[in-house]
């Protein structure tokens, strides 16, 4: 298995993965790929062994039989990567809305910085960026943000981008070891793992670097509704009480 794996999870993706994006990608690249299929009803796990079978060398499907929600399917393909040796890990929206060309980036990161863990994708909208979201979903956004940044003492500028890559070590594992509480925010509960397993949010903000997208697209069929965002600060409550309180 290749040295770096990249988790994907899919649901009912058969008509929005961008397989020839992968293909594309599979052409100048080792770096290996995780599909997980969480439960779908399309024909996504075809679509998927189509694509592992024309490169079994880079791609592993995983197959969850009943739908686990997102959290779950990454925690799975992350251990399966773990499983098989992967010296880096991540995930990464199937949707591409984080083109696959900034994956090596976020590895040289992490390559020439020996004291990071992780590099997270953040969507700020800069000068000589393609940054392009919703009007409602960026200040949706700022508020969620905001609100965990307080919540996590950690000064985090996106916590919700799907695109995200590790160093695999102990403390990696640990942060993938149990299942998460939350089904959509658990990039927010792994900051919180982080955190507790670090013991402070300077020594975890130490540890962890956002990098600036250059591109990144609002791809139509996001399975994010904006009334999840009430659930969503409900649920950073969760994270806040099962993880920080004692801290």
């Amino acid at each position: 298995m290749p040295a770096i794996q990249i988790v994907v999870p899919c649901y009912n993706e058969a008509h929005r993965l961008r397989v020839d994006r992968f293909r594309e990608f599979f052409g100048h690249s080792n770096i290996g790929f995780v599909f997980v299929d969480d439960g779908s009803r399309d024909q996504t796990l075809q679509v998927l062994e189509n694509l592992r079978k024309s490169r079994e060398d880079l791609v592993s499907v995983l197959q969850l039989k009943v739908n686990q929600g997102k959290a779950e399917a990454v925690r799975q393909g992350i251990n399966f990567a773990l499983e098989h040796n992967a010296e880096f890990t991540g995930y990464w929206d199937a949707d591409l809305a984080t083109p696959l060309n900034a994956i090596p980036r976020f590895l040289s990161i992490l390559q020439d910085r020996p004291d990071l863990d992780m590099v997270f994708g953040s969507r700020v909208k800069l000068l000589g960026r393609k940054v392009q979201r919703r009007p409602a979903r960026h200040y949706l956004g700022r508020v969620f943000a905001t609100v965990v940044s307080v919540m996590l003492r950690l000064p985090i500028y996106d916590t919700q981008c799907g695109a995200k890559i590790f160093r695999v070590g102990p403390g990696t594992r640990g942060l993938f070891a149990d299942p998460f509480l939350t089904r959509w925010v658990f990039d927010v509960e792994i900051l919180a793992r982080q955190i507790r397993q670090t013991g402070s949010p300077d020594v975890a903000a130490s540890r962890i670097y956002e990098y600036p997208l250059e591109e990144w697209e609002d791809v139509a069929g996001s399975k994010v509704k904006s009334t999840d965002f009430l659930i969503a600060l409900r649920d950073i409550a969760r994270i806040h009480w099962n993880y920080l309180r004692k801290l």
